[in-house]
């Protein structure tokens, strides 16, 4: 999959990805998805396939996401999904914007299933 501009509600995968029935899988570092959306919160669930924790680092807009990091990562926008779960990725301060996300996985093998907002 290759990148293409978003519109709101819009999402896309870049990268090697196994795209299935309940889940996407990544085959390869550097695979990355992004979302162009407009809420507060932006969850989304995932898990390890080979039960290995994926490192995974998160852009808002490009940039860090600094006071706008949910409450599963850090400030400067990096994380580690160790188990299978629901991750808060952004969590917007002040008023909430449309905004793009793009989350890119260091390490092969994240299973991605659902975005969720707040």
């Amino acid at each position: 999959y290759a990148p293409a501009p978003l519109s709101l509600n819009a999402w896309l995968l870049e990268g090697q990805w196994i795209d299935g029935r309940q889940s996407a899988r990544s085959l390869a570092p550097g695979a990355k998805i992004s979302f162009r959306f407009h809420a507060r919160d932006l969850h989304l669930v995932l898990g390890s396939a080979s039960r290995k924790p994926v490192r995974f680092r998160v852009t808002l807009d490009g940039e860090a996401p600094g006071a706008d990091a949910g409450v599963g990562i850090a400030s400067n926008g990096t994380g580690v999904v160790k188990e299978q779960r629901l991750y808060q990725l952004v969590r917007q301060k002040g008023v909430v914007r449309d905004g793009t996300f793009t989350i890119e996985f260091l390490d092969p093998g994240v299973e991605a299933f659902s975005f969720t907002f707040g």
